[in-house]
């Protein structure tokens, strides 16, 4: 079946839904998540599907790289941000535990979300005072991670592990941000810059007693503005009166390794820490901690969400962000209407596309391939990750 056009969305400029792309580390005969996505009334949300098409996925799940890693290193995750901390007592004699820890890690995704908040203002009288506070009246994300994939199942993506350029201005093993030696803003050097390895040995080399190395997992040819614009125009379709905020947070974005010494372990030692918050001795230890650590923040790994075209047009490694509007409105207004609080998950989505009467497992079991395709998508991301954690 031929690939449709985009859909043409209130607010939406045009754009390529490009998704008949295979990923740099796909096989011929992958499919995007995008196919037979029909097109959708630009003056409308999703319309409820009927369609019935059954596939079966027997695909292995992502790899478990948490636990790989672990035979290596200390660790530990922030439970807000996401980010990873590591302790390494072998990264001083070897640099390609590093490369391979680094390597690793690059195969795990971040975690792009939307989070669309709304509050209003309200009075209250409280011991014969009358003081104003903010209240929630919802705050809905969606978790944006899946769309990161062209088949989430068998782990296929466009992801590239790099190293920075000359002229880009990041920490090299300093305190402080600067750009490779001999390079300015726009003139970049002769030399090559150094390959990942290099920079491994140049850690390794560094005879600081404090050192951190740095990796970024970031997401690329994401348009939020385009997003944003129809999720305004979304909750403003409610008739809902409050202030709206419309925010892309990213879990998972950095992972830091540490060498192994006792100023490092009482820094990433929770007590510690909330110590030096409550008795103020973080006025002392930050500017200390900050002078005496040299930072390599000079790996990148690359997610891309699209790819230019030299027409202009956008090559998808799964779905438009026309598309994701068009699957997640619908679930996005009910939870709006429903004040809920959370992240919307598969049964939102399918609860959406059908009637409320409809049971659930029968609801899963007609829908069109493309939903089934996301669920699935989903549904690996949270065998992969976990779910259902608290959240605050």
């Amino acid at each position: 079946m031929g690939k449709p056009d985009p859909p043409s969305l209130p607010g939406l400029a045009g754009g390529s839904a490009d998704a008949d792309v295979l990923s740099l580390h796909t096989q011929p005969g992958d499919r995007a998540l995008d196919h037979d996505v029909p097109e959708l009334p630009s003056d409308d949300l999703p319309p409820l599907y009927s369609d019935i098409e059954q596939e079966d996925s027997h695909a292995p799940l992502l790899p478990n790289t948490v636990q790989h890693i672990e035979t290596y290193f200390d660790r530990q995750v922030d439970a807000n941000t996401g980010n990873e901390f590591f302790l390494a007592p072998t990264i001083n004699g070897d640099p390609k535990v590093l490369l391979a820890q680094l390597e690793e890690s690059a195969s795990k995704p971040p975690r792009p979300l939307v989070r669309i908040v709304g509050t209003h203002q309200q009075r209250i009288k409280e011991n014969g005072k009358t003081k104003t506070e903010t209240v929630t009246d919802f705050d809905v994300s969606v978790d944006l991670t899946p769309y990161l994939f062209s088949d989430a199942t068998r782990a296929t993506s466009w992801r590239q592990l790099r190293t920075v350029e000359n002229s880009e201005k990041v920490r090299r093993g300093t305190i402080l941000r600067k750009r490779a030696p001999g390079s300015k803003q726009d003139i970049e050097i002769s030399d090559s810059k150094p390959t990942l390895q290099e920079w491994c040995h140049r850690y390794y080399a560094s005879h600081s007693s404090l050192k951190c190395f740095v990796l970024r997992r970031k997401v690329l040819g994401f348009d939020e503005e385009l997003l944003k614009r129809n999720l305004e125009a979304l909750v403003r379709s409610t008739n809902y009166r409050g202030r709206s905020e419309i925010t892309f947070p990213v879990k998972d974005e950095y992972v830091f390794v540490y060498n192994d010494c006792k100023v490092n372990r009482w820094r990433l030692t929770p007590w510690i820490v909330w110590l030096c918050y409550l008795t103020f001795l973080w006025l002392f230890t930050w500017p200390f901690l900050f002078f005496r650590t040299k930072v390599f923040e000079v790996a990148v790994a690359e997610w891309p969400f699209s790819l230019p075209e030299e027409n202009g047009d956008k090559r998808y490694v799964s779905m438009s962000e026309g598309y994701i509007y068009n699957i997640w409105g619908r679930a996005i207004s009910r939870a709006i209407l429903d004040k809920r609080q959370g992240t919307l998950g598969q049964e939102d989505l399918i609860a959406s596309q059908t009637s409320p009467e409809t049971p659930f497992a029968n609801a899963l079991e007609g829908a069109p391939r493309f939903l089934r395709e996301g669920i699935n998508a989903m549904t690996a991301i949270n065998r992969q990750f976990g779910w259902g954690a608290d959240e605050y």
